[in-house]
């Protein structure tokens, strides 16, 4: 494998730094943040300290390798004594440039994005820790190869879709209560499994034999599949929701014996009461995987947690990074 080639993904801290002016004011010292990094350290001195952070964040050891291969490759084209403050967002242009189209080895598409979501991960995480007044890789574009970053559900709108959910559930919003919507959103919300799965999740995949700790079961028919077959928890609560549920529809196979279009309109009804303006099954696996990254999850056992394979973990957890890095990305989810 050559260096070109290697995997990337990032991780980032629970909450993001509140909003940072362009400038200090010419009164203000430069705050020293926990790394002892400065505006007027060196590219240099930062480097070491972002390989602490990554390692510190549990960053995957091919994500390390990679990133630190494309922080070097920044170093020599820049300088690594040139300080932090000096570097502009038209340098990092310029060096993406010289990658494309100048350097005697060229990189891929594929590898010019991997290396502009570094330069995104590393600059954002000095503006993050407040050694920058602003993050000044943002303004660059990720080439056409990317595919967009998916939509997730900022904490208010979690809130807005749950508070609708637990209306439909007491009748507030329909003629009669039901439970269904508010099953369906919190199940996805929690355990970030997929349409299909959750339209073949069966009533004995669930298991609550602890009370304490309810959990599902994702099995697969295929024998090809079955490594991927995985226990996921739910929060405590849930099974009281689920009996609420049982005793309106009472299934007797399947949780949901609906098509997965059925189960797409009841997310639709769920977003036109919530007044947001979609809701997926998409949004809410995404959704739920933010959150869980931002909250440390170890990237194993949250690749497992999504049934994902090592190849598709590599531009997941890429992703991932860059969506928990937005302002509004979801904490934790209300009941």
């Amino acid at each position: 494998m050559n260096d070109d080639q290697k995997n990337t993904a990032p991780q980032l801290p629970l909450f993001p730094a509140d909003e940072l002016p362009d400038q200090p004011k010419p009164s203000q010292q430069p705050k020293k943040s926990s790394t002892g990094l400065t505006p007027q350290s060196s590219l240099n001195q930062a480097l070491g300290a972002f390989e602490s952070y990554m390692r510190t964040r549990g960053f995957t050891e091919n994500t390390q390798q990679a990133f630190r291969l494309d922080m070097e490759i920044l170093s020599d084209y820049i300088g690594p004594g040139t300080s932090l403050r000096e570097i502009s967002t038209a340098h990092l242009q310029a060096f993406l440039d010289w990658m494309q189209d100048e350097r005697e080895a060229p990189c891929s598409p594929k590898t010019l994005e991997r290396r502009i979501t570094t330069l995104k991960v590393f600059f954002g995480w000095l503006a993050e820790d407040e050694i920058l007044p602003r993050d000044t890789a943002a303004p660059l574009i990720h080439h056409a190869v990317s595919a967009p970053l998916p939509d997730i559900l900022t904490q208010a709108q979690i809130a807005a879709v749950t508070d609708a959910t637990q209306a439909m559930r007491r009748g507030d919003i329909g003629r009669r209560p039901d439970a269904r919507p508010h099953l369906l959103v919190t199940l996805v919300l929690h355990t970030g499994i997929k349409k299909s799965e959750c339209v073949d999740l069966q009533l004995n995949h669930i298991d609550l034999t602890n009370a304490e700790r309810p959990a599902i079961w994702i099995r697969y028919k295929q024998p090809s599949r079955q490594h991927k077959e995985r226990r996921i928890p739910l929060p405590k609560w849930w099974p009281a929701i689920l009996r609420i549920y049982r005793e309106q529809y009472t299934p007797r196979q399947h949780l949901f014996p609906w098509t997965a279009r059925n189960l797409e309109y009841v997310l639709t009804g769920v977003a036109e009461a919530a007044n947001v303006p979609r809701l997926t099954f998409e949004m809410l696996r995404w959704t739920c995987a933010v959150r869980d990254y931002r909250e440390g999850m170890e990237p194993d056992a949250l690749r497992r947690k999504l049934g994902l394979s090592e190849i598709s973990w590599y531009e997941v957890e890429v992703k991932l990074a860059l969506l928990a890095q937005q302002k509004g990305a979801p904490g934790a989810p209300p009941s």
